[in-house]
């Protein structure tokens, strides 16, 4: 958990009580959604506020299903400084369009107020209403909070140790290079201190390539700079200070010095803001992607998700901790892309899902919060088929895979569909972590798909969607 001092622990203690006060006469639901690049976070926040819209069915979502949800309208934003989750341009992106909408690169919200029936006790039949709002944000901002607890002298020695092991070794050789020709205690020139960060953020962006597919990559903003891009607060890399302090105007004291700016201008302000307003999370995460990478990828990926939960603050609420310390009661990982597998590999998707954030979950769990992992698929882009190949039926899926993506010796035009049999996951995910035998870089190649042909008044196709938002809101909506 995060300690951010005691002046913005008192304003957070502050902010709780405010929001506790609000919430008490119109109650108030703040659900966070965030990923890695690429893991379906537009996909998932569209598709969960168009489901609502449209009344879709979703048999697992009990308040859908039993008829109680009178009606769902969308509603301003409370926050007139956070831009609004552009919901109408993304639907028309995926159904007019058959593109994916780009990637989430800063905070935004949308809410939503649902009007319902309520079925407990006393109150059962009273219309009630529940405001959701929902925070898009990048899965990158978060893994940038352990940053707060770390020293410029801690974190630069943990990068520099992750950065001389492989695969990271080939991709950093250039920015080590330097870094090891650095004279961190010699009179700080502006000039190394902008090449060095431009090697170091080269770095940082070769480790995300889809190749690669390395997850954790702190600070977040080198690879989504936004508006401070050029910033001395994005202008500082990792040095080797050897033990030592050094001076004052030196180039590490000036890479320190703008290493606690980062904190102070661009974490902190983000986690005061609005990840410590949080009233339940989902994590959504692209193990396909780190398959198709291999092994490397895969446990970095276990190690990003260990991280991410350092910062959460989860529990189980009570009035006391509802007024003085927000917590993440409810949390949820989501594998995404679940329709790139056939339905026979769903639960094995599943499961190793639970085995990546194994540590995860018992940590938060401890804590008192209920804690899930499902296999989901926000937009469903496939259809499933048998195929009989040497008169073995194969189980496949069948969808237009985008343009040039390649599988067994032929690539793809983006125009046609084609049935493809997308291999078998284990059914016991041990043993993809069991050692280099065990899993190799070329033994998984997911396709990719574009969106499916879809009607934007409808409620669109997707794969156990009904179930992640029902774990996340229905408990509200009793």
């Amino acid at each position: 958990m995060v300690w951010t001092g005691w002046w913005n622990e008192t304003r957070l203690a502050a902010n709780s009580i405010a929001a506790y006060a609000t919430d008490w006469v119109s109650p108030t639901l703040r659900l966070g959604v965030t990923g890695l690049s690429r893991s379906g976070k537009t996909v998932f926040i569209t598709a969960l506020v168009h489901g609502l819209l449209t009344a879709a069915r979703w048999p697992v979502f009990e308040a859908q299903a039993q008829g109680r949800i009178a009606r769902v309208r969308l509603e301003p934003q409370p926050d007139d400084g956070v831009p609004r989750f552009p919901y109408e341009d993304h639907l028309e992106t995926l159904t007019a369009r058959r593109q994916w909408p780009e990637g989430t690169k800063r905070i935004s919200e949308i809410r939503l107020a649902i009007d319902f029936a309520s079925n407990a006790g006393i109150m059962r039949g009273s219309e009630k209403t529940l405001t959701l709002d929902i925070v898009d944000y990048p899965g990158e901002w978060l893994l940038d909070l352990p940053l707060l607890a770390q020293s410029y002298a801690e974190w630069s020695r943990l990068a520099i140790e992750a950065a001389r092991r492989p695969p990271r070794a080939a991709l950093a050789a250039q920015w080590l290079a330097a870094t090891t020709a650095a004279q961190p205690f010699d009179k700080a020139s502006e000039s190394d201190a902008r090449r060095l960060s431009e090697l170091f953020t080269a770095y940082l962006r070769s480790c995300r390539d889809e190749r690669v597919s390395l997850s954790t990559l702190p600070p977040g903003r080198f690879l989504l700079p936004g508006e401070m891009e050029g910033s001395p607060a994005l202008t500082f890399a990792p040095l080797d200070l050897e033990g030592r302090e050094p001076a004052g105007d030196s180039l590490a004291a000036l890479m320190e010095k703008r290493f606690e700016s980062y904190k102070r201008l661009v974490v902190m302000p983000f986690y005061t803001s609005h990840f410590a307003t949080l009233d339940r999370q989902i994590v959504l995460v692209d193990a396909l992607a780190a398959l198709n990478a291999g092994p490397a990828a895969l446990a970095d990926l276990e190690i990003a998700l260990a991280d991410v939960l350092t910062a959460f603050r989860p529990g189980a609420n009570s009035i006391l901790s509802a007024m003085l310390s927000r917590r993440i009661d409810r949390i949820l990982f989501a594998a995404t892309k679940a329709d790139h597998l056939h339905q026979t590999s769903h639960d094995r998707l599943e499961g190793l899902l639970k085995r990546l954030t194994d540590r995860a979950i018992r940590r938060a769990e401890f804590a008192g919060a209920r804690v899930d992992a499902v296999a989901l698929a926000s937009l469903r882009a496939t259809r499933e088929t048998t195929v009989t190949r040497l008169g073995r039926p194969l189980s496949c899926i069948v969808g237009t895979p985008m343009p040039g993506e390649a599988t067994g010796g032929e690539t793809f035009d983006g125009a046609s569909e084609v049935a493809v049999f997308p291999g078998e996951l284990p059914a016991d995910p041990t043993g993809l972590f069991a050692g280099p035998d065990a899993f190799r870089g070329d033994d998984y190649r997911f396709v990719r798909f574009l969106p499916p042909k879809a009607d934007p008044s409808q409620p669109l196709p997707h794969i156990r969607l009904d179930r992640a938002v029902e774990f996340l809101i229905g408990d509200r909506l009793a």
